[in-house]
């Protein structure tokens, strides 16, 4: 495990997010936001992420203020 890549939150049932920066300097980085979420249900496996993991993208929009320190309302290209 390397220290100093993002900073990471994580969860009692496993979840966490993670926010890095991704670039070779701090000028114009770009700012990587990682969701993870364990489901044993598999009838809900299926779901679109984006609709599994709202409740967590938006804790984590909250906790990291991610859209006002970037001025940015949606993210410019989701993975």
């Amino acid at each position: 495990v390397a220290s100093k890549q993002g900073v990471r939150f994580v969860f009692t049932d496993g979840s966490r997010f993670i926010f890095r920066l991704s670039g070779t300097g701090s000028s114009g980085a770009t700012v990587r936001m990682y969701i993870e979420q364990y489901e044993a249900d598999e009838a809900k496996q299926g779901i679109d992420a984006q609709v599994a993991l709202k409740p967590l993208i938006d804790i984590a929009l909250e906790v990291s203020e991610l859209k006002k320190f970037t001025g940015r309302e949606s993210p410019t290209v989701i993975t």
